[in-house]
């Protein structure tokens, strides 16, 4: 796999939502439409002090990827009530075309007294073409069991080889505080099917292999097929450090199947990494890939966790 960086196309700071919001523009998740590609990304207030929530916007792009022809001025998935598993934020929304309509899978969010926060998958229905979208119930779809314990989130499906296909992380333990040093989270990348897209049989497993140690964090899966094989991206990172170090923060993971269910990890093959200076020379995360008029694209985010915005990448091969 190989591709060509177009740098960052999308800056939060100099963007019509900073005058809404105070920062971020994460986890871009594409939506192609007839004349326009719509990319979702949530974005922040402030709540209590040291605290905020997550929202879900939206940019609109030429095919170009150079002309922005339209945003979100308006609510597009309003946040969970009091004591919801959203309460606190939507991070990401995923969205995937299902025959008239578009399904949103998010992933929310709500803090916890002893660790940060618990996350669990929920759906919601777009009718007027991904503008905004109501819940199906103020509860997850997906959320924590006796085998994948808390953090299920990170949603990404499609519908391929004649089932629902859903790639997600689950956390698998959190690290003990270390004096000012708060618990750590350990998540990995799980795999369910569906035959249609509400009820999912999870595998409860995990099926990408680590290549840092066993606390490898994973997260933000995202598949295409070419031809007969699938591809997936992903970000890891190292459990502690990878905020303040750069060689333990995010990266860009690859693996590939024939088949959903058996993955082969291959990271020399990903053909994409941090660049020596700039925006996205210190973190690559959040990569979501998609078709768009027989291109193959990846949205991802760059240093400081999308802080700034996001940037774009074309595959040159495949």
């Amino acid at each position: 796999m190989q591709w060509q960086k177009f740098g960052q196309i999308f800056d939060f700071n100099s963007s019509p939502f900073a005058e809404r919001y105070v920062s971020h523009a994460q986890s871009p998740q594409a939506l192609v439409l007839k004349d326009r590609v719509r990319i979702y990304f949530s974005t922040r207030t402030n709540d209590a002090p040291g605290q905020f929530l997550s929202h879900s916007q939206y940019i609109e792009f030429d095919f170009d990827f150079k002309s922005v022809v339209g945003y979100s001025d308006h609510e597009v998935l309003p946040l969970g009530g009091l004591g919801c598993f959203d309460e606190h934020g939507i991070f990401p929304l995923s969205p995937v075309r299902v025959k008239d309509k578009i399904y949103a899978y998010t992933n929310g969010i709500a803090r916890r007294t002893s660790v940060a926060v618990e996350t669990g998958i929920g759906f919601a229905v777009s009718a007027d073409d991904g503008r905004s979208f109501e819940r199906l119930g103020k509860g997850p779809i997906v959320s924590a069991t006796t085998y994948e314990p808390f953090l299920v989130g990170d949603a990404f499906v499609r519908f391929l080889a004649d089932k629902f296909h859903m790639f997600y992380l689950y956390g698998k333990k959190w690290s003990e505080p270390n004096g000012d040093q708060p618990s750590e989270r350990v998540y990995k990348i799980g795999h369910a099917i569906s035959k249609d897209g509400l009820v999912w049989d999870k595998t409860n497993k995990s099926i990408i292999s680590d290549i840092i140690d066993e606390n490898e964090c994973q997260a933000l899966p995202t598949v295409i097929q070419i031809g007969d094989r699938y591809h997936m991206y992903f970000c890891f990172r190292n459990m502690n450090g990878f905020r303040d170090d750069r060689t333990r923060g995010y990266r860009i993971g690859y693996a590939y199947s024939d088949d959903l269910i058996s993955w082969t990890r291959d990271d020399t093959q990903a053909g994409i990494t941090v660049s020596d200076s700039g925006w996205d020379s210190e973190m690559m995360c959040y990569p979501n890939i998609f078709e768009c008029n027989n291109e193959v694209y990846l949205l991802y985010n760059g240093n400081n966790f999308g802080r700034e915005g996001f940037g774009i990448a074309k595959l040159t091969n495949g």
